[in-house]
Order: C-alpha cells, then sequence, then structure tokens
C-alpha cells in the first residue's frame, strides 16, 4: 500500500450524518472528528445532519443524499451498538444496492489492535447505493478516529496504491446508464 505522488488528489463530498438520542450537533464530538478529518484531507464537507434513532428516518435521511449527484459519500456515526435503540446498520442495510462486506471486518481488526475483544461489540458496515458509497460508523470518536485514519483516508484517497474507493467512483452507478 502506497501513496503514488504522481496522481493528482481529487477531493470527493462527504456528508456526515450523526445518530443519538441524547446529544446536540453542538456536542457531536464524533461528528466533529470526522469533520475535522474529511477537511484536513482536502475533501469537502457537502453537508452535516444530526437524527434520533430512527430505522425510518435514517434511511430516508441516506436515499436523499444518494439521490443528491453533490454527495459521494455518507459517513454516518452513532446507533450502531446493540441495544434495543441502535438501528443504523439496519437502516443502511435498507438502501444498500450492495453492501462492501470487508469494511466491516476491516474495522474488527482494527478496532482489536485497540479494545481487543470488546470489538466484537462495535458494528459497522459500508455499502454502495445509487452511485454513493455510505458508511456506518460507531459513535464513539475513538473508533471514528480509527475508521477514519486506518481505513477511509486512504481509500478516499485516488492516490493511494494499489487500488481506492474513489477511481471506481464514477462506475458505481454505470448499471444505471442507458447502454
Amino acid at each position: 500500500m502506497t501513496l503514488d505522488e504522481s496522481r493528482t488528489f481529487i477531493p470527493i463530498r462527504i456528508a456526515i450524518l450523526s445518530i443519538s438520542d441524547t446529544r446536540s450537533i453542538d456536542d457531536d464530538r464524533s461528528g466533529q472528528t470526522l469533520v475535522d478529518r474529511l477537511t484536513d484531507a482536502g475533501h469537502t464537507l457537502a453537508d452535516r445532519k444530526m437524527l434520533r434513532d430512527e430505522r425510518n428516518q435514517i434511511a430516508d435521511q441516506l436515499r436523499a443524499w444518494c439521490a443528491d449527484r453533490d454527495i459521494d459519500v455518507i459517513l454516518t456515526t452513532g446507533g450502531t451498538g446493540l441495544t434495543g435503540r441502535d438501528v443504523t446498520i439496519e437502516a443502511h442495510r435498507d438502501v444498500y444496492e450492495k453492501e462492501i462486506d470487508a469494511f466491516g471486518t476491516v474495522f474488527t481488526m482494527v478496532s482489536m489492535q485497540k479494545i481487543g475483544t470488546s470489538a466484537v461489540q462495535s458494528r459497522a458496515t459500508g455499502g454502495v447505493a445509487n452511485g454513493t458509497y455510505l458508511f456506518a460508523l460507531p459513535g464513539s470518536t475513538g473508533a471514528c478516529k480509527d475508521a477514519w485514519d486506518e481505513i477511509l483516508v486512504k481509500q478516499l484517497d485516488y492516490r493511494h496504491r494499489p487500488c481506492n474507493f474513489v477511481e471506481i467512483l464514477p462506475r458505481l452507478d454505470e448499471h444505471q446508464r442507458r447502454k
């Protein structure tokens, strides 16, 4: 895994959705962590919202952003646990056309190095819908840092070799185009 400096960096447009029944945008440290990291990397914050743990509302927001041609990637934080109110993963799966199975696996591997076997309680997922990438991250600031620093910063950088999500972004919705 290398960074190919001969390739030009391509900034992408990322929306952040935080899910919480108890926090507001003003005290949303995890969402702010993602905003800081994506802008520091040279990407554009396309939108930012906060919703309560309501599956239909989360799925509706994800669908609305997937329909917005000015959003390439959606990152959600929160609502990924095991309690009854944690419905973010299920909302994501309501929207996905394809799931990126290895994202959850790699996230678990990264988490194991940081929090040991407690990683089994951290659900994370990734997928694609309507030409947009979606990633659901746990609500802890540490988990957001780990997901960004160890996975997303590389996969969302066109210069990352041998491959990355950005280079196939234009082809995600090729099945919807006329032949």
